[in-house]
């Protein structure tokens, strides 16, 4: 049997109802600052949130949900243009606060850390977004406690295709079998599985109707000794909150 050597996390929506929270307002604040009447409202985004990337999701609402808006020239420009104004205004609500990791996220990675298991990011959201979350939930110092962050474009086929997982394991020189992922939707299990990496979800109100046949273990949330979990799918051990020692039995089930 293989020890687990690292844990590999999504970002939005695993370690924080980021989605909701953050994205989605900054969507629209960008909007609101292009001169732009386009508003995304919680059940839009939801649908919204099928085509992973935020740039991809800009084309995918003008294909499938605003045919008649005219697109500039320049279009590529645009939606680029479009996007880093999200960014900054998503990287401003995260200097206010307004985005908390989700309950227990932050118990496990200091435990994580503690006795010394490699850790990684890996997700398709941009590596400033990934540096706002971290820096202004886990501390400034907290973005070098993953050994990789794997991020944005840095690999053309965003999830569901397994290459950012793929990407990953490699810049780590680890197989599949070394390591565990944590995510949240459909994309991201069908990414991590297609890695074939064992996987734990912890769902949020955009993904509880999501497909998670592939997960080993699917929460509603990593818990905390005064928040249990529920399991929705697979075997918690006897466990009240999702730890390490779970963690490990999960990979080696």
């Amino acid at each position: 049997m293989t020890a687990l050597k690292a844990l590999l996390f999504d970002v939005d929506g695993t370690l924080a109802d980021t989605e909701r929270d953050g994205h989605r307002p900054a969507f629209n604040m960008a909007f609101q600052a292009a001169g732009l009447d386009w508003h995304w409202d919680e059940s839009l985004y939801g649908e919204l949130l099928t085509v992973t990337g935020g740039k991809e999701r800009i084309r995918y609402y003008l294909e499938k949900f605003n045919t008649e808006f005219v697109k500039p020239d320049h279009f590529d420009d645009f939606v680029k243009q479009l996007h880093a104004s999200k960014t900054q205004f998503y990287t401003q609500l995260m200097a206010e606060g307004k985005i908390p990791l989700r309950e227990g996220v932050e118990r496990l990675i200091n435990e994580a850390r503690t006795e010394g298991m490699r850790m990684a990011i890996v997700t398709t959201t941009t590596p400033e977004n990934v540096t706002a979350l971290l820096k202004n939930t886990l501390g400034p110092e907290s973005e070098s406690w993953f050994e990789v962050i794997a991020a944005g474009d840095i690999v053309p086929a965003k999830k569901p295709a397994p290459d950012i997982y793929l990407w990953a394991l490699e810049q780590m020189n680890l197989s599949a079998a070394d390591a565990i992922a944590f995510e949240d939707s459909l994309n991201g299990i069908k990414s991590s599985a297609a890695a074939d990496l064992k996987t734990i979800i912890t769902i949020n109100d955009y993904t509880k109707e999501d497909d998670f046949s592939q997960a080993q273990l699917v929460l509603d949330q990593m818990g905390d000794q005064h928040s249990a979990f529920t399991v929705l799918s697979g075997d918690s051990a006897g466990h009240r909150f999702l730890n390490l020692e779970l963690v490990k039995k999960v990979h080696a089930g």
